[in-house]
């Protein structure tokens, strides 16, 4: 999708913000003699920005307007290096809420809607971003946060909360919860806002099934104001997002080049307005295609494909690059599997050696299963791995995200 002349004085207005402030990218343009840009060649010879670049500004080395206009910092859930601080003008923040009130309305919430939230508060941007979006619906929100598994479903049945927002992960682990404990009926919940972490079509449907709601799959990231930049809408064929605020690129995380639409690749991510912490060709190191054509909604938003996994999600083992996708495409196609798996890798007398466990419900053959879902990987990927069927339930449930791949050969 080739950017815009609109676009093009958006970019040339951050450009200016970026070099003035003297910040970590002002820099890099100055350095490179860069003081604006009048074609889409011009806006492709810009250069990235990485995760690295935003830890080395750390703390305030992204802050681009006045001090005295920042009302607000958030900060990614990384668990490595130092963090990255973002800093949020009140024009930001507003801009976030209207971005976010956007996402709900594509889901068909609306001001009567009760909006039950179960992400983490505080420097992550989770669940202010889904409070501050519904605040600017006009909807009810009832701020639970994540965890205290209990206390969330006594709320969710006692204020009849008709919206679930929350991770993939612990909304499976909700479902679960309410089918054992046998409350469905007291339930009310009709929708599930779902982010932060990526899930299969599998995980999908059961977690459709056991609640009985609609489910819509949230975009975000915290460098780029944080979830709700984009969303799917009621046909399921892709993530609208909003070309007003952000310009999207698919690039060749190899070559670097930008690829045809409907090519995948990786997410390259610009900002037009944000104020704060402006960003410019940032590698968001997820993975996707630009979706062409006009979507059965009516939306005029421009469409992103479902995120495929990251280019860092791989894993090399037996000289095999892995992704779990690729796992997770074998898994599909065996009924008996659920959506729950998890993968080890470990080193064991001189070679590397990867373990799949996969839950299954009690009524299969384990042994057989364990034997044709190995093959079926050794068809597919090229190595054979030790395949163990678990029971439903066995593998660990997660509040937040669920840690799929475990390299045990660095410890």
């Amino acid at each position: 999708m080739i950017i815009s002349n609109k676009q093009i004085e958006q970019v040339n207005d951050r450009i200016q913000a970026l070099r003035k402030a003297n910040s970590f990218y002002g820099k890099k343009l100055e350095d490179a003699g860069i003081s604006g840009i009048k074609t889409a060649e011009d806006f492709e010879n810009l250069p990235f920005s990485e995760k690295g670049d935003l830890r080395d500004a750390y703390p305030l080395g992204l802050m681009t307007a006045p001090e005295e206009e920042i009302v607000r910092i958030h900060s990614s859930s990384g668990t490595t290096g130092l963090p990255v601080i973002i800093p949020y003008t009140a024009k930001d923040v507003d801009d976030w809420a209207i971005m976010f009130s956007r996402c709900y309305e594509m889901a068909g919430i609306t001001n009567l809607d009760r909006i039950q939230i179960t992400p983490g508060y505080g420097l992550w941007t989770a669940g202010i971003g889904f409070q501050n979006g519904a605040e600017k619906l006009g909807a009810m929100v009832i701020p639970m946060g994540p965890g205290n598994t209990e206390k969330q479903l006594k709320m969710m049945a006692d204020m009849k909360s008709s919206v679930l927002c929350s991770t993939s992960s612990y909304a499976l682990l909700l479902a679960e919860e309410i089918a054992k404990r046998g409350i469905k009926d007291e339930i009310h919940i009709k929708k599930g806002v779902i982010g932060s972490e990526r899930w299969g079509d599998t995980m999908r449907n059961r977690i459709s099934s056991e609640l009985g709601i609609e489910l819509y799959d949230i975009y975000g990231l915290t460098e780029i104001y944080g979830p709700g930049i984009g969303i799917t809408c009621k046909y399921d064929c892709g993530i609208h997002y909003w070309d007003d605020y952000i310009y999207v690129e698919i690039i060749d995380p190899v070559t670097l080049k930008p690829v045809p639409d409907g090519e995948e690749g990786e997410i390259v991510i610009s900002t037009l307005v944000k104020e704060g912490a402006p960003l410019i060709r940032y590698r968001t190191h997820d993975l996707s295609r630009i979706i062409t054509g006009e979507c059965e909604c009516g939306s005029k938003y421009p469409r992103l494909g479902t995120i495929m996994g990251r280019t860092d999600d791989m894993v090399k083992i037996k000289g095999v690059n892995l992704y779990p996708l690729q796992i997770e495409e074998v898994l599909r196609e065996f009924p008996e599997a659920s959506s729950e798996y998890q993968i080890r890798i470990s080193h064991l007398d001189g070679r590397d050696t990867m373990r799949l466990y996969v839950e299954t419900n009690g009524t299969v053959d384990f042994e057989d299963l364990s034997r044709r879902i190995a093959e079926r990987v050794k068809s597919r990927i090229g190595f054979t791995p030790i395949v163990k069927v678990l029971e439903l339930g066995v593998l660990p449930r997660s509040e937040k995200k669920t840690k799929r791949v475990i390299d045990e050969r660095y410890d």
